[in-house]
């Protein structure tokens, strides 16, 4: 029987460096350097890992996939695969509005807002951060809203919505244009809703 006491053999996550103070942390840090360098698509588990000091299963146990170790580390408010199940069900016929209210929603809270503010404002301003979002918001949010579409052209009626509500953002909550601003949420859904609706199923007229 092993001499080492039972406290030290359990409840270790696997990989964990011996006295290492704060272990999620520093891979977050790893993760935020990755990212930078390489990009979302470029980074993966194991650089990070690697750049962090310890083994890929470490950072699989602290957060599981590659785009909650970004939401973490990018202090986002939420995974984007925690909501957009919500959008994705039900009938299409109601996705646009669905899509909208968790738009409003999300902006409508200076909480949620401010951090995907700064990473927009981040993203004009150098090309690596804006290479990274683009590939985060398609790869983790564009996608699986595509994925559920019957319409011909998914990927550009996603990008489409993406462009509208964008636009929507910067125009209500960061540069405030009136009336928009002041305008209630239940009144820029009913407005948005049905655009983002044509985007999501109506014909596109072709070349």
């Amino acid at each position: 029987m092993s001499s080492q006491p039972l406290r030290s053999r359990r409840g270790r996550p696997p990989g964990r460096r011996p006295g290492a103070p704060d272990t999620r942390g520093e891979i977050l840090a790893a993760a935020r350097a990755q990212f930078a360098a390489h990009g979302y698509d470029g980074a993966t588990i194991r650089g990070i890992a690697t750049a962090a000091g310890v083994d890929p299963a470490l950072v699989h146990h602290y957060f599981g996939t590659k785009e909650r170790v970004f939401v973490a580390a990018m202090e986002l408010p939420f995974v984007p695969a925690d909501v957009t199940g919500a959008v994705i069900a039900g009938d299409q016929g109601g996705m646009g509005e669905r899509l909208a209210r968790l738009f409003v929603s999300v902006w409508g809270n200076p909480v949620t807002r401010a951090p995907f503010l700064a990473l927009i404002r981040s993203a004009l301003g150098h090309e690596m951060a804006a290479t990274m979002l683009r590939q985060f918001v398609r790869g983790a949010l564009l996608s699986p809203l595509a994925s559920v579409l019957t319409a011909p052209d998914r990927e550009l009626r996603i990008e489409l919505c993406a462009s509208q509500l964008i636009g929507l953002g910067l125009a209500r909550y960061v540069i405030r244009i009136e009336p928009l601003a002041s305008a209630s949420d239940e009144e820029v859904i009913a407005l948005v809703a049905p655009t983002l609706q044509r985007y999501l199923t109506a014909h596109l007229p072709g070349p």
